[in-house]
């Protein structure tokens, strides 16, 4: 079965005016990088752009926000753009198994840290019967753990709750505040900003679900078509996480840049977590995206005809592992 995917205009101006391949002899080669929200996920992308990392590996990168990462996998299939930070949900299994030549070729984090909250009278999974839980969009990270963790706890997504398009993090903790949604999935900082309000924790995702986070995905035809250009965005993202890590006072500027957070506690707790969290050598764990198929399959049985290996390039972490590219990396 063919995949298709309807093309998504990132930004109207920087698309039209970029092709896909502009490197000229001496130049830095143009590339668009997609990533969902705006978080310390994404923030090792600023710090890449902050720190001259993209242009030291001859990259002149646009990063871009979008709503969700369906929309960014949409520009990365209609030839928009070159990589999506994101994770494997639903929307990018399902696409490569029907046919869509996405591949991860790094993975950057590969435990969750999104919380469930709830409104204070909801204490147990089956009280969660009729209410209106907040989703980023369908299709999302988001939208995929509540799904996944509601099975797992007996409830139906389908009848038992109504799920709800609200946005980013922000966007739910203000549905919350307002009672227009009774619980959402939300990561940090945004859970401890919610508890904070007096909204509980139901569960912990992080503890429930083994789950392959967030990873960098780009197209097989892009790495046919010019490897190059894929190994250098490689190397200057895993350099970025290296400063990230390693560097504390500049892993937080950026992420009260990125969240526009002032509060230091949070900051502190933010950087902690993922300072942690990313992956020196980022070799994607296949085991670990056997959740997204078990819940994709629910829906497309097909999928488990296929091994996450299928959908895996492992060469370009064991090219930078291997020449000791990542281990100079944190001797500096």
């Amino acid at each position: 079965m063919k995949v298709s995917f309807k093309p998504v205009l990132v930004t109207v101006t920087l698309l039209l005016s970029m092709p896909l391949f502009s490197r000229a002899a001496s130049a830095p080669a143009k590339i668009v990088v997609t990533y969902g929200g705006l978080n310390e996920r994404s923030g090792v992308l600023f710090v890449a752009k902050d720190a001259g990392i993209f242009q030291k590996h001859g990259l002149d990168a646009q990063v871009v926000n979008v709503r969700s990462g369906a929309v960014g996998l949409s520009a990365l299939a209609a030839g928009e753009t070159q990589f999506h930070g994101g994770s494997a949900t639903g929307a990018s299994i399902g696409a490569m198994a029907g046919g869509l030549d996405l591949v991860f070729v790094a993975g950057l984090i590969n435990k969750l840290d999104g919380t469930f909250v709830v409104a204070p009278n909801i204490k147990t999974p089956a009280d969660l019967k009729g209410k209106k839980i907040g989703v980023t969009t369908f299709g999302s990270l988001t939208d995929f753990l509540v799904r996944y963790a509601l099975q797992k706890k007996g409830l139906n997504p389908q009848r038992d709750v109504a799920l709800i398009q609200i946005g980013g993090d922000p966007e739910r903790i203000g549905a919350l505040k307002q009672g227009s949604i009774d619980a959402a999935s939300l990561s940090f900082p945004g859970y401890g900003i919610a508890m904070k309000m007096g909204f509980p924790m139901l569960w912990a995702s992080a503890k429930d679900i083994n789950y392959h986070w967030i990873e960098i995905t780009t197209r097989r035809s892009i790495i046919q078509k010019d490897r190059e250009l894929v190994m250098n965005y490689m190397k200057a993202h895993l350099e970025a996480t290296a400063l990230f890590k390693r560097d504390r006072d500049f892993g937080k500027k950026v992420i009260k840049k990125t969240l526009r957070l002032d509060n230091e506690e949070l900051v502190n707790e933010s950087y902690d977590l993922f300072a942690k969290a990313f992956l020196s050598t980022p070799y994607p764990n296949m085991s670990w995206m056997k959740t997204s198929f078990e819940y994709v399959a629910m829906t497309r049985p097909d999928v488990l005809d296929h091994k996450p290996e299928e959908y895996v390039d492992r060469s370009f972490v064991e090219e930078l592992d291997k020449s000791g590219f990542i281990k100079k990396l944190y001797e500096k």
